[in-house]
């Protein structure tokens, strides 16, 4: 999902014509297909990454193009479509105190017959947080090939093109701890000067697969010990939320924990899962998941 954001025209001044009905058709077209409520105040930030699609394709309105995506239902477009719609707002080690609790809960793990300590990045965006918990592994157990695979999804497929490679300008490990730079990140020179690359150790432990949270069943594998949920839900009305726990639920076992953001509340869905910390919870097994 990108955070960047362009100042959009206005609408005398728009390109192209952008009518009610089309932002309608889009909210209505994003929903169905990723689960994202669009709501009035994105009706700039639709027009200004829509219409790049566009002119790309040499289309002269939003009709047209909104005509062409459900003519083709399964066509390339759908995933373009998605990708400039979605947001991605990301950094290491965000929500710092999920990891230092992560850490713990790795350290007391009794990993017993299964021996591999299975985690989940279910909305990774551009990896920031993927590597951030393979970083917190790599603490835990005190090497740089702990027993931890670490599964990282998203819809959005350009960022995790950018999340496999693992390259980042400099800037964004900035603010991390300068022991945790020179174990963890390789300094670019010469031509890659002012950019910086992920560790390979922590790249071996981390697997980046596409995934749409409305997906009826997410072929994933599991129990995994911890998945992270972390602000992809407020995108998405209650129902929605509801029936993506639902699912998310069914890779959890009684030791799972469930890392979510500060700004997302699940009181509507207490008969799936409970707190057990702050803003971390557990399964519910009183009440069969649905």
């Amino acid at each position: 999902m990108s955070a960047t954001s362009l100042p959009h025209p206005h609408a005398e001044k728009r390109e192209f014509a952008f009518a009610e009905r089309d932002f309608r058709r889009i909210c209505q077209l994003i929903h169905d297909r990723a689960g994202i409520a669009l709501v009035d105040s994105k009706r700039d930030m639709v027009y200004g990454r829509l219409s790049r699609r566009l002119r790309a394709l040499g289309l002269d309105s939003f009709g047209d193009y909104l005509d062409r995506l459900e003519r083709q239902p399964e066509g390339e477009e759908w995933q373009a479509f998605t990708n400039a719609l979605t947001t991605n707002l990301t950094s290491f080690f965000r929500e710092p105190h999920h990891f230092d609790t992560l850490r713990g809960q790795l350290q007391q793990i009794d990993r017993g017959a299964r021996g591999t300590v299975l985690l989940w990045s279910c909305a990774a965006s551009t990896g920031e947080e993927p590597y951030s918990i393979a970083i917190t592994a790599c603490e835990a157990f005190g090497t740089l090939t702990p027993p931890v695979r670490i599964l990282a999804t998203d819809i959005d497929t350009q960022v995790l093109e950018t999340a496999r490679r693992g390259v980042y300008p400099v800037e964004r490990v900035a603010a991390l701890d300068a022991d945790l730079r020179r174990r963890f990140f390789q300094r670019g020179t010469g031509p890659n000067d002012g950019r910086c690359r992920v560790h390979p150790a922590l790249q071996a432990l981390v697997e980046f697969r596409p995934l749409n949270l409305l997906a009826p069943r997410y072929d994933v594998g599991g129990p995994f010990d911890a998945i992270f949920c972390r602000n992809v839900m407020i995108y998405f009305d209650k129902p929605t939320q509801r029936a993506i726990l639902s699912r998310l639920v069914t890779h959890m076992d009684a030791g799972s924990q469930l890392y979510t953001g500060h700004s997302e509340n699940y009181l509507h869905a207490a008969d799936l899962i409970q707190p057990c910390g702050r803003t971390l919870y557990r399964r519910n097994f009183g009440t069969p998941a649905g």
